[in-house]
């Protein structure tokens, strides 16, 4: 039978429909597989089921002889060398669609708590330090009427666009690529710089690449209003978190609101975890039980696909053709 190497224990019935497509050899440790033991057992793998922890590079693919299809359980690739996987005629499988709009969710989320200071509230009464009422107490920023600036317009993008226009927001975007379904819905298409200075709000929803890496740089948060919130649902490496918190430390924009972080996980003594108008919560964008069992089972109709050399539900490489495994 085909052999699986599957990285950390995926939710649902997963494993069991992996079991029906081959001998699944699973890292059943509680913290993510170490790269020694993925590297040692990566050699007799046919299928290679991996999460965004995963560094699926050069190093990896050259003790890989017989893989001939790597599943990512994320939207996201950033851990895998893709340009490296084509070289070897290896199609590389991700889960787009399914957790669309439960990050979108996460987006809101996340801005309506840092704009409107939630996390301090909660601290304040944690603290005992709520006596009484006061109508100075925590003023936060609207979030109705506002002007939200979205960066990368992708289906994430789209599903935040479109929850925006409940609040009555005025949305502009920034795209690698002018998107013709932002003009369908009537959202201006401006530059990043125009975005920043406008926006009320920024949302980060792009994918982490060479380009995007650092978008949000000292020079963005400078180009921001001092009333501003960052929201980022998409890479941690996408903001340089020196100078976010130096912004946030001086006021040079009001709060930010992070799904993700750089580093990540991010130490408990970091110092944007002890910033009050940082409101960060660990990576839970796609955290419900709907999606992530979607998520795994998706992952594995891809290794399916694969292996009945047909083209996969969702690949990052589509011009590379799935082949079986060898006998």
């Amino acid at each position: 039978m085909p052999k699986i190497l599957v990285t950390y224990r995926p939710p649902g019935d997963a494993l069991d429909r992996l079991a029906d497509l081959g001998e699944v050899d699973l890292w059943d440790g509680t913290d993510a597989m170490p790269r020694k033991d993925l590297l040692a057992r990566v050699g007799d793998a046919d299928a290679l089921y991996s999460m965004l922890t995963d560094k699926v590079d050069e190093g990896l693919l050259n003790r890989a002889g017989r893989l001939v299809v790597v599943s990512n359980m994320a939207v996201g690739y950033d851990n895998i060398d893709v340009a490296a996987c084509t070289s070897r005629g290896i199609p590389v499988g991700h889960t787009p669609d399914v957790l669309t709009e439960t990050v979108a969710d996460t987006a809101f989320g996340l801005l309506i708590a840092a704009a409107r200071r939630f996390g301090e509230g909660v601290d304040y009464i944690r603290n005992d330090e709520w006596k009484k009422w006061d109508p100075n107490l925590l003023w936060g920023t609207e979030v109705h009427g506002s002007t939200l600036g979205i960066i990368g317009f992708g289906r994430i993008g789209m599903a935040v666009a479109r929850r925006a226009a409940g609040f009555g927001m005025r949305i502009i975007v920034s795209s690698r690529r002018r998107a013709a379904q932002a003009d369908d819905l009537g959202i201006v298409q401006v530059d990043l710089n125009e975005l920043l200075i406008r926006s009320d709000h920024v949302i980060v929803a792009v994918p982490l690449t060479e380009e995007t890496t650092g978008i949000i740089d000292a020079a963005a948060l400078v180009a921001m209003k001092s009333s501003a919130t960052l929201i980022n649902i998409s890479r941690g490496a996408t903001v340089d978190t020196d100078a976010l918190v130096g912004a946030l430390r001086s006021g040079q924009i009001a709060a930010a609101g992070l799904d993700v972080t750089d580093p990540e996980p991010l130490p408990g003594n970091h110092p944007l975890a002890a910033l009050p108008n940082a409101f960060v919560i660990p990576h839970l964008g796609s955290s419900t039980a709907r999606t992530r069992i979607a998520m795994a089972n998706f992952a594995v109709e891809n290794i399916a696909r694969a292996f009945a050399g047909r083209p996969l539900r969702a690949s990052v490489n589509p011009g590379v053709p799935s082949r079986p495994p060898q006998d």
